[in-house]
């Protein structure tokens, strides 16, 4: 593991809702839920004491977008069915996602840390990679200035992950949430990131995990030391050449910054297979809050795209892409639907799916969205090695 690079990855906590707490500070403490496209906002009674919705009052096809640590503990998490969360947090308030507010406190803390680190990789609405390597070698001090001045300008907290790769400070961030600041460093590596379950590396699923399960990989370090052979006679080559790079810490992709951003995009891994027939309703809901947060980190850059992509992985890890090239830039979640329903539609979906995701590429600032429309086209491209 190379540790000649800094690399911070800063994760808002639980940014939704803590938005929505800032509007609502009585629910403090109370599990909270966002999500649902047709929930009603809190209205005053006659009292003039505000009235929220509950999960149990709920009715509908609609996801869970985020939730409150105190709903986590429940079992709730982003992208399950909000008929699912109910019946683990019945008396969880509901309230319906606000994504003009979101995108600006988005774009109060992004515009706080610029003011402290010029390297920065723009992950979405509520997350970002820094790239602290010209800081010295001691990056906790200037990772406290960031923490407190993203309070300072939101009033929320969050949580930042320091390590020598991307991979590894995403995984730092989540070790202490909720405002947590973990350094791991490479001699780290057998002590705090080995012990961890395998799941916990972003890009390894809930099928993935448990297959690995089956041979008896359950840790991080029970994976660093499988045999390479084992894992590609049951993953395949390059899923397998990716997994024990992981497990051993390696990870060389660089701090994007924004100038040099191509695409931006979402997806998500189910608990469990879903097939496009019998698990219609529930892989709408998931589409449709992919499409919600694809539509919410481009707007919070400021950007348009041209050519929207689905990304399928099925039950046997073959993955399948589809793209859609359109005569103007979009950035609203109907649209992103629109063309990425157009995209399954030359896709087959005769068998489980284990991933969905939604992509935006072509980029170009809202600005010049006027300029140059381009040529319509349509583009595939076959099942991955």
């Amino acid at each position: 593991m190379d540790g000649s690079r800094c690399i911070a990855h800063l994760d808002m906590d639980a940014f939704y809702a803590s938005v929505e707490l800032l509007r609502y500070p009585q629910l403090r403490g109370q599990p909270l839920v966002v999500g649902g496209r047709r929930v009603t906002a809190p209205m005053a009674g006659d009292d003039g004491v505000l009235q929220f919705t509950h999960l149990r009052d709920y009715r509908g096809r609609g996801v869970v977008t985020t939730a409150t640590y105190e709903a986590r503990a429940r079992g709730v998490h982003s992208g399950m069915g909000l008929m699912t969360a109910a019946r683990l947090a019945p008396d969880a308030v509901l309230l319906p996602a606000d994504f003009t507010a979101y995108r600006h406190y988005s774009m109060r803390f992004k515009t706080a840390v610029a003011s402290l680190a010029s390297r920065i990789e723009d992950r979405g609405i509520d997350e970002i990679y820094i790239d602290l390597t010209s800081h010295g070698s001691d990056p906790e001090p200037i990772a406290r200035r960031i923490k407190e001045a993203v309070r300072a300008a939101t009033g929320l907290s969050c949580s930042i992950g320091i390590a020598p790769n991307k991979l590894l400070a995403k995984m730092a961030s989540e070790l202490d949430k909720p405002d947590g600041l973990t350094h791991v460093g490479p001699a780290d590596l057998v002590a705090r990131i080995w012990p961890l379950q395998a799941s916990k590396i972003n890009g390894i699923g809930p099928k993935s995990t448990e297959r690995l399960a089956r041979l008896d990989i359950h840790t991080i370090g029970d994976l660093a030391r499988a045999e390479l052979g084992l894992l590609q006679e049951h993953f395949g080559p390059r899923y397998a050449a990716w997994l024990h790079d992981a497990a051993h810490g390696r990870d060389d992709r660089p701090v994007v910054t924004e100038a040099e951003r191509k695409s931006v995009s979402r997806e998500t891994t189910f608990e469990r297979d879903l097939h496009p027939r019998q698990d219609r309703a529930e892989l709408t809901g998931i589409l449709v809050a992919l499409c919600e947060r694809v539509a919410a980190d481009l707007q919070a850059l400021g950007v348009r795209g041209r050519t929207v992509g689905i990304k399928l992985r099925y039950g046997d890890f073959r993955t399948l892409t589809r793209d859609h090239t359109l005569r103007e830039p979009i950035d609203a979640q109907a649209d992103l639907l629109a063309a990425s329903r157009e995209c399954l539609r030359r896709a087959p979906l005769d068998r489980p799916l284990r991933l969905l995701g939604v992509r935006v590429s072509a980029l170009v600032p809202v600005a010049g969205v006027a300029e140059n429309p381009g040529v319509w086209e349509q583009g595939e491209l076959a099942f991955d090695e």
